[in-house]
């Protein structure tokens, strides 16, 4: 494994750019960064926790942000900047825009990780807040990058966080942090319950995930370490990387893209390594 960048804070999110850069955000510095080999640049100072990040068919990059680490702002959170977002950056100018921070008047809570399908269209997880022993909603909702539209999917969900398409585009597989579980929904933008697909064994817990050609999800494995990759009909195997690094993200890029990209959040590293499949291109690309 080779370290391309390091003394981040908090990294996640990582999109693999044309050029040969990875995009992350910081979640505790607020920041979107690029980051190239031994050296890292600050796109926007963004606020909040930026979580998740993908390209939108626009060429800008769009970004969950949780609204922040500090439990008083959460819990005083509607309305004071710390809400829960979607929002757009500009890559070229910096300028960021929110987009959504509600859906049918519900307040998001923590939006966390976010794709786009063939047709443009974004995906997005939100994973819920906990404050004083009470945990918010999570959920799976689909919405329009120009703020015309956003429909939740699914309310009813403990804590998801990575998502993820299919290669033929039919499904959207979503990874639930707290109970280590792979569920599917139908890419239809209507109130569905999700089919259960495999559950992690041992003490760990699901972060975001990135599908191979091959339709295998890979997701990344927090606690003790590691990427589990879990086949379409439900077989699970993982790689270890270690419980010190605190692995959150997985991101695949280069020509053959079997060059994944991995975020070692508690250590503030971003790092690559050789993958045995190569990974599916995602729709849109910088």
């Amino acid at each position: 494994m080779e370290i391309i960048a390091e003394g981040l804070a908090f990294p996640e999110g990582p999109v693999v750019m044309a050029d040969g850069s990875v995009i992350v955000v910081e979640l505790a510095g607020g920041r979107i960064t690029r980051c190239w080999n031994g050296r890292a640049e600050t796109v926007c100072d963004i606020g909040g926790g930026p979580n998740g990040a993908a390209i939108g068919p626009d060429g800008a990059l769009y970004v969950c942000n949780n609204g922040g680490l500090d439990l008083e702002k959460f819990q005083n959170a509607h309305g004071n900047g710390h809400e829960g977002r979607i929002e757009r950056v500009d890559l070229a100018t910096g300028k960021f825009e929110r987009i959504y921070d509600s859906c049918d008047s519900v307040p998001l809570q923590a939006p966390n990780d976010i794709v786009f399908d063939a047709d443009g269209r974004i995906w997005f997880t939100d994973l819920g807040k906990t404050h004083d022993g009470i945990r918010t909603a999570s959920g799976l909702f689909s919405a329009l990058t120009d703020g015309s539209e956003i429909f939740a999917i699914d309310r009813h969900a403990v804590s998801y966080n990575g998502v993820g398409l299919s290669p033929d585009g039919a499904s959207v597989y979503v990874a639930d942090t707290h109970q280590a579980r792979l569920w599917r929904y139908e890419r239809r933008v209507d109130q569905q319950r999700p089919t259960w697909l495999a559950t992690a064994p041992g003490p760990v817990g699901f972060d975001s995930l990135a599908v191979t050609q091959a339709g295998n999800i890979c997701v990344a494995t927090l606690y003790d370490g590691g990427i589990s990759t879990i086949t379409p009909d439900g077989t699970v195997s993982k790689f270890s990387i270690g419980d010190e690094s605190y692995v959150t993200n997985i991101a695949f890029g280069g020509e053959d893209m079997c060059t994944a990209y991995i975020t070692l959040s508690q250590s503030g590293r971003l790092a690559k390594m050789r993958w045995d499949e190569p990974g599916l291109r995602l729709h849109f690309n910088g």
